[in-house]
Parts: structure tokens; C-alpha cells; sequence
């Protein structure tokens, strides 16, 4: 688990463009229940491919396309643990990932973008990619 002061300009990353935290058990299944539209969840990690790749990439995507998911949420690995985990359930079958990325239609899990699919690519890529599936869900 990381210390709160560490991850502060991390979770800002995302809240400072719109991303609701989920941080309890009972966020993550409040957010899900009967849950209408699409969400675009981020599954936020300490990591460098967080950083470099993952957080950037979202954020460019969103100011990028007009084609925009109804809420836009985010759980932190290594921090708020059992609502990752809980979120981690919406997310099967896809083993546990962080960073990653997830697209919600209907409740319904339509996307999915594993830490593998991260590592290594730039923000630039993993935006276009989103942009594509923003495009094609939202």
C-alpha cells in the first residue's frame, strides 16, 4: 500500500479532468448498479506506464473526440485495495491489471485494455486507440 501523500498528484491527474474516485466497496457498487450509459474506468497505479502512458492517453482521447462516455471513474491500485478488488469483479474475465482501462456500456463491460497493452506504447497510441473505441461506443 502507498502512503496518501505519494499518490495525491496522481489521483489529480484524473480528478482535475472529471473522473469521479471510487474509493470504498460501496462506491464501486453504487456506481454499477442498474447502471445506465457508458463509463469510462481507469484503473490508476503508481507505475510508469500510469504516468507516462496510461493517464496521459485517457486525457488526450477525452479533449480529442466528441464522442464521450457518459461518467468517467477511477479506482488506485496499491491504495484503495478493496475498491479495486470490487472493480476488478466488473472487469472479469480479465485478470487483475494495473494500470488499465475499462468501457462500460449498459453495465456491461465492452472494452477492455490490459496493463500489457500499455507498457511500452506511448500516450499517443493508447489515445488513438481509445479515441477508436469512444467512437465506436459512446
Amino acid at each position: 500500500m502507498y502512503p496518501e501523500e505519494l499518490v495525491i498528484p496522481m489521483r489529480a491527474d484524473l480528478t482535475e479532468v472529471g473522473f469521479n474516485e471510487l474509493k470504498s466497496v460501496e462506491d464501486v457498487d453504487n456506481h454499477f448498479a442498474d447502471h445506465k450509459g457508458t463509463t469510462l474506468l481507469v484503473i490508476n497505479s503508481v507505475c510508469g506506464c500510469a504516468a507516462g502512458a496510461a493517464r496521459p492517453g485517457v486525457k488526450w482521447a477525452l479533449s480529442q473526440t466528441d464522442h464521450k462516455p457518459d461518467t468517467l471513474a477511477t479506482v488506485f491500485a496499491g491504495v484503495d485495495m478493496e475498491a479495486t478488488a470490487k472493480a476488478r469483479e466488473y472487469t472479469l474475465p480479465y485478470p487483475p491489471s494495473s494500470p488499465s482501462i475499462a468501457l462500460f456500456k449498459d453495465g456491461e463491460l465492452v472494452h477492455f485494455v490490459e496493463r500489457h497493452h500499455i507498457e511500452g506504447r506511448s500516450a499517443e497510441m493508447i489515445g488513438y486507440h481509445l479515441i477508436d473505441v469512444l467512437e465506436e461506443y459512446c
